[in-house]
């Protein structure tokens, strides 16, 4: 039958009706394995080339500062009489009067300093040093800076305002001088604090050191702070926040389940930057005298130990700064994976 060119009636198969079947309803199915968060995340870290090496160089970084020196003939502290300043896999006369009566030697592998003590040795301990000021540096800036930040977000109005001006205000402090100032007025207290049983180790890091974790404490979760607040100032006026105050969420859980678990790609960032920061931090403060206390090395230390001999012995400055530089350079490139693989924005 022909159709009338005027009429509105559309032109229609009726096969285009019939029910689908069974395989045409299967091949419209596009799903993928359902995965956790994390599972999804570690997937995704999983395939950044760049982040895995960072973190395989990590991994033997660590090995080489808390693993390795358990099993090192000699000791940080150890003082060799008649091997000052030998060069790298060198013998003093007296070690290499041992090798010739059949004896086993270890050879220093990077040498001694001035005082005769294994380089290599002191360089892990001092890895370990700056690695272990880095992370529990880090710790206590998340935990500081991203509740701090999260409260003065979530409250706003007057809370906000009075927080935000307190971070101000740490902001124009500088930290080397009140770095300073506490190890001076800390001095004596800690001293007697450290002859009392369980603070023994105290002797060992020096009034210095523990003067720069609480600066670190005081002044440096600002940044922190600030950038957590930015996030959960975006995020407190989702549909899912709204959801959780209608059906009575505590603010505490809804801060911590529902706004910086969404914030996880910037705390993470944040985190993992903060340790090579912190790590600087140190390593100066170190070169300066104003760090972990001798004969406790550090990377900072050794490297402002070395100043002195850098025309004769130039290899005992350029192992701890390569050292650090390493150390600074896998941290960012790592973090840069993580902030890829999880944060949820960046998901494609």
């Amino acid at each position: 039958m022909k159709k009338n060119p005027l009429s509105a009636q559309l032109d229609f198969n009726p096969e285009d009706f019939l029910p689908a079947t069974d395989e045409e309803k299967q091949s419209l199915v596009v799903m993928r394995e359902s995965v956790s968060f994390w599972k999804d995340g570690v997937r995704r870290l999983l395939k950044n080339k760049i982040a895995m090496a960072s973190a395989f160089v990590l991994v033997l970084i660590m090995i080489f500062s808390f693993v390795l020196p358990n099993f090192w003939p000699y000791t940080y502290e150890q003082q060799i009489k008649g091997s000052e300043s030998l060069k790298p896999f060198t013998y003093s006369e007296e070690e290499q009067a041992r090798i010739d009566a059949g004896e086993d030697v270890f050879p220093h592998i990077m040498g001694t300093d001035s005082l005769g003590r294994d380089y290599a040795v002191r360089v892990m301990i001092g890895s370990r040093v700056s690695l272990t000021v880095g992370m529990v540096a880090a710790v206590i800036i998340l935990v500081i800076g991203a509740s701090f930040g999260s409260i003065a977000a979530f409250f706003g109005g007057w809370v906000d305002i009075i927080m935000m001006r307190i971070v101000d205000i740490i902001y124009t402090i500088p930290e080397l001088l009140l770095i300073i100032l506490l190890s001076v007025t800390l001095e004596e207290p800690l001293d007697m604090l450290a002859l009392k049983p369980g603070f023994g180790w105290m002797q060992t890091i020096g009034t210095n050191m523990i003067s720069i974790f609480i600066v670190f404490a005081l002044l440096y979760w600002v940044g922190m702070a600030r950038m957590v607040r930015s996030q959960i100032l975006v995020l407190k006026e989702s549909e899912y926040v709204t959801a959780a105050r209608a059906l009575g969420a505590k603010t505490g859980r809804i801060i911590k389940n529902h706004l910086l678990t969404n914030c996880i790609g910037t705390l993470i960032v944040m985190t993992t930057l903060q340790i090579p920061s912190s790590i600087f931090t140190e390593s100066y403060l170190s070169f300066l005298g104003m760090g972990v206390q001798a004969p406790m090395p550090s990377l900072g230390s050794l490297a402002g130990f070395a100043i002195n001999g850098l025309n004769s012995y130039p290899y005992l400055l350029f192992i701890p700064a390569v050292l650090i530089s390493l150390i600074i350079l896998s941290f960012n490139l790592f973090g840069d994976g993580l902030r890829d693989a999880f944060d949820p924005k960046l998901k494609s």
